[in-house]
């Protein structure tokens, strides 16, 4: 967890982002290590956990990480969150949670509340158009023989 909390710190003093740090572990060893990068790289996806996520499965030449686990500052968010089970991690540890860091300004509470439905006047307008022809592409998929899943 130290690893992770220095690469918070090392990015919150070069303004890169956020006090967020990340870092993958496999079989006690440190994989990757990043921190927030979104005003850095003008990127809202650049939280340390997508990175980490991205860092890793770089190095290992693999999507699947289930044989990693996370360490990371703050609880994730629902962005990373989501990334971290596409990512197949079956471990996370984190620092502090989303109350504590509601409490400087990082509120997730709204993000929250539409996951639930309990929000809907600050919902994404989300229109489905073209099904037919977008049903085409998984048809296509669907007979690829040389596809593989993840």
């Amino acid at each position: 967890m130290q690893a992770a909390i220095d690469e918070a710190r090392e990015g919150m003093e070069h303004n890169h982002g956020g006090p967020f740090g990340a870092i993958i572990v496999r079989d006690g060893k440190i994989i990757s290590r990043t921190h927030n990068k979104v005003l850095l790289t003008n990127d809202p996806t650049a939280h340390a956990e997508v990175l980490a996520i991205r860092q890793a499965s770089g190095i290992l030449e693999n999507f699947d990480l289930s044989d990693c686990e996370i360490y990371t500052s703050s609880q994730p968010c629902p962005m990373c969150l989501a990334a971290i089970y596409w990512a197949r991690i079956r471990k996370v540890y984190f620092g502090t949670n989303k109350e504590d860091v509601a409490a400087i300004g990082f509120d997730d509470n709204l993000f929250y509340k539409l996951i639930r439905g309990e929000d809907t006047e600050n919902a994404v307008e989300i229109v489905n158009i073209n099904r037919k022809e977008c049903l085409e592409l998984l048809k296509e998929w669907d007979e690829k023989n040389d596809k593989k899943m993840y």
